[in-house]
């Protein structure tokens, strides 16, 4: 049996274990979570099995977040489960994890000024933007550490590497500047790209090849030319996460016009559609001087999260693509919620960008 190796680094760290949500609430009913502390063990579990050097992260500045996320937002999230706690809902009714019950829209408030709520049951919603994405006592450290794996792998890069893999969990790329949810909580590719902005790189595209649409990245640089953000995903005009966006005619504007490219997958779309978008995705990003990919893996035939049938082949196919552009990387965990797939899947990636790479 030939076993697929991995020459690049990855960044890992224990601490994403301190992220372990006790469920999801979808249309009001309480199910088992997906983004759970196994995918973390079962992705360097096939790392190491791959011959992947497995590097701890540095800890990194709040700076390097805020240079992403606003101030007040990080501070909620640091400080949310905590109010929680103090407020008694562990005892009543009963729940560990902060869960939005109510969302303060600003459509809410008309002309009146937005003001945030008392009861700590009311300020969950004021930053989240769904229900399935619990807060509990360890998931701002976790978060942290994720923004550290994807930070230090963009300095290795900085540095020389050619390519090296953050094993973020939790994920992000459903975050923006203030606001969080499909279980993200920062947003370590927009991170990774802002880090690689700052160490000299001038454009940056961001690839991201999750099932779903990376709302957050998209938002955070629709207005920047310097940051290209692409997406193939599945449509969310066929009903699926995050369905408000991701539409092919959201191109950027102001500065950023042209800087923005979508390729929606329909429902049940194989590795032949789904390259020809990652094809897509590559033509946009050529003239970029550095790359980060979203590597949601998903997308693939056996993963309950999407109704795309992208294969293991189709996943190392996409990145040896990416590869090919012969930018410097970093690759960011996204989704990929199938456990049996998830560990093979990731090396089969990584495996497929170096074999791009030439390396």
């Amino acid at each position: 049996m030939t076993v697929t190796r991995v020459n690049m680094p990855a960044v890992w760290t224990e601490t994403h274990r301190l992220h372990d949500p006790n469920g999801e609430v979808w249309v009001g009913v309480l199910i088992p979570p997906l983004e759970v502390p196994e995918r973390g063990e079962v992705i360097r579990e096939a790392l190491v099995a791959a011959g992947s050097p497995i590097v701890a992260p540095t800890t990194h500045p709040r700076r390097d977040i805020t240079a992403i996320h606003d101030a007040d937002f990080l501070d909620h999230l640091e400080t949310a489960h905590e109010r929680w706690v103090a407020a008694g809902y562990p005892d009543d009714p009963g729940q560990h994890h902060v869960v939005p019950y109510v969302f303060p829209l600003p459509q809410v408030f008309g002309a009146l000024p937005r003001r945030m709520p008392v009861a700590e049951s009311a300020r969950a919603g004021w930053y989240a933007i769904d229900t399935t994405t619990p807060l509990g006592r360890g998931t701002w450290e976790a978060a942290v550490a994720a923004t550290d794996c994807a930070l230090t792998a963009a300095e290795r890069v900085l540095g020389g590497d050619p390519a090296v893999y953050a094993a973020c969990r939790p994920p992000g790329h459903h975050v923006g500047r203030n606001f969080y949810g499909g279980s993200c909580y920062l947003n370590n590719a927009a991170i990774a790209a802002e880090r690689l902005r700052r160490g000299g790189m001038a454009r940056v595209g961001i690839v991201d090849i999750d099932a779903h649409h990376g709302n957050g990245s998209q938002v955070l640089f629709y207005e920047r030319a310097d940051v290209v953000y692409t997406s193939v995903h599945v449509d969310p005009d066929q009903g699926w996460f995050p369905h408000y966006m991701g539409r092919a005619d959201e191109t950027g504007s102001g500065p950023g016009e042209g800087a923005n490219r979508n390729a929606p997958m329909p429902e049940g779309a194989g590795d032949d559609q789904w390259l020809a978008g990652v094809d897509q995705l590559c033509s946009a990003v050529a003239g970029c001087d550095a790359l980060v990919v979203s590597l949601g893996v998903d997308g693939h035939v056996e993963d309950p999260e999407s109704p795309l049938e992208v294969t293991n082949a189709g996943y190392a196919e996409a990145c040896r693509r990416i590869g090919a552009l012969r930018l410097p990387t970093v690759l960011v965990q996204e989704g990929g919620y199938d456990l049996t797939t998830l560990g093979g899947l990731v090396v089969d990636s990584l495996a497929g960008l170096e074999d791009g790479l030439g390396a």
